[in-house]
């Protein structure tokens, strides 16, 4: 009898060797993954060095900037939530590991009972034991799983807190960008306040006319006017960045324009390292390896669940002081196999392959969207280089016709109204 059952066990054990594989992450087919169209002199591609593994603090050196990201790090709402979140996952994979050791409880019982005017006491004090033995790879998928979904966490932290110091620096830029916007309409209103004021004397002599005045009193108020929406925009964006860092709305302590220090060119390095560095691709990664263990978890269940259950205490059930006779051991062995759930079973393990597939599909597709992101990130950067080439020489054209407008005003062979155009798409620029 006894080679019977273990004969039928170690079958058993055969049958779920697939229970005990480890996840392994989907081949990746990287050829192509970004368009030839970003392959530029400004970025590097195919290199083994890559712009996700620069460290913040490397790519942004402004020491202001830089105070308000560790802000950020600090007090934002969502990045505490995320963390949160990782200590709900660690706690769950406690829980897990917990699962292999055998289940220990105390239950002490007394009465007093009063018969015929004599008292009578009874007591117990059992001690019961209960041990599943993990063969058929039930727990022990189920703590892969946590695990999975640990590393989940964790990897959504890290999104959080790419996306956050994102932010910071994006709107930290664009306060510097309204800034000298700022700057630069302030000193034309100046300029333009004189302009009219000289027109109006040009006009007394009869070198301008009018048309010329009111165009450029027109010109002055629509800079007053835009200047007040400057004013509101950096007033929104500061308030909006406080939040972000926690604070209530409040001015933001900043650098200026001319002291901004970005990288000249970048290194995307091979797509697969690039992609690899995205914490939203290991969320989806370690979401599909949660689902390959749940599928293994759904498997398991076909299978029988052995248990040993013991129990062992004292007592005085007889009413009688207690001796070593008192003391009471028991253990018992128990084999469950599903019999008549196991259509249920079934059901749930169609329930987790289809999870499963899901899971493996969102995983391809986000590969998808992330070189689609990161390509349409890298041709962003050569494109701004090349615009910021070309709107360079515009200003110096610009101001070139500026300065020709003027001259041939001053030999009567323009009006002032064409100077003034000229010098509102000077400062358009």
């Amino acid at each position: 009898m006894k080679k019977i059952v273990i004969i039928l066990i170690g079958a058993l054990l055969l049958n779920s060797c697939s229970l005990y594989k480890t996840f392994e992450t989907p081949e990746i087919n990287s050829e192509n993954l970004y368009r030839d169209t970003i392959l530029e002199s400004n970025v590097a591609v195919n290199d083994s060095v890559n712009l996700g593994n620069i460290p913040w603090r490397e790519l942004f050196t402004d020491p202001k900037l830089q105070s308000l990201i560790e802000q950020g790090l600090e007090s934002n709402i969502d990045l505490q939530t995320a963390l949160l979140r990782i200590e709900q996952a660690e706690a769950s994979v406690s829980s897990a590991r917990l699962a292999y050791l055998p289940d220990l409880s105390l239950s002490a019982t007394g009465t007093l009972t009063s018969l015929d005017g004599a008292d009578v006491e009874s007591y117990s004090v059992p001690v019961s034991s209960s041990w599943q033995i993990p063969l058929f790879g039930g727990v022990r998928n189920s703590k892969k799983g946590a695990i999975a979904t640990l590393e989940q966490s964790k990897a959504y932290k890290q999104a959080v807190q790419t996306q956050l110091i994102s932010i910071i620096a994006s709107n930290y830029y664009s306060l510097l960008m309204l800034d000298r916007q700022l700057e630069i309409t302030d000193k034309t209103i100046l300029n333009w306040c004189k302009r009219t004021e000289t027109m109006k004397a040009l006009k007394s002599v009869g070198m301008t006319n009018e048309a010329s005045i009111t165009q450029s009193e027109a010109s002055y108020y629509s800079l007053k006017t835009s200047r007040i929406d400057l004013q509101r925009s950096i007033r929104e964006l500061e308030n909006a960045l406080s939040i972000t860092l926690g604070k209530a709305p409040q001015s933001i302590d900043r650098g200026v324009w001319k002291n901004i220090e970005l990288p000249a060119t970048i290194s995307a390095g091979v797509p697969i390292q690039m992609l690899a560095n995205r914490p939203d691709i290991k969320q989806y990664e370690m979401a599909l390896a949660n689902a390959f263990y749940n599928t293994n978890v759904a498997r398991s269940a076909f299978y029988p669940n052995i248990t040993i259950s013991a129990s062992g205490g004292w007592s005085n059930g007889t009413g009688f002081a207690l001796s070593p006779d008192d003391f009471i051991l028991g253990a018992v062995g128990s084999l469950a196999a599903p019999i008549f759930n196991k259509g249920l079973n079934k059901a749930n393990l169609k329930i987790a392959k289809a999870d499963q597939e899901v899971a493996l599909l969102n995983f391809n597709q986000n590969i998808l969207i992330a070189s689609n992101e990161v390509s349409d990130a890298l041709f962003q950067f050569t494109s701004a280089l090349e615009k910021q080439n070309n709107r360079d020489k515009q200003l110096e054209s610009l101001e070139k016709s500026v300065a020709y407008k003027n001259e041939l005003f001053q030999l009567a062979s323009s009006t002032y109204l064409e100077v003034l155009t000229a010098e509102q798409d000077l400062l358009s620029a």
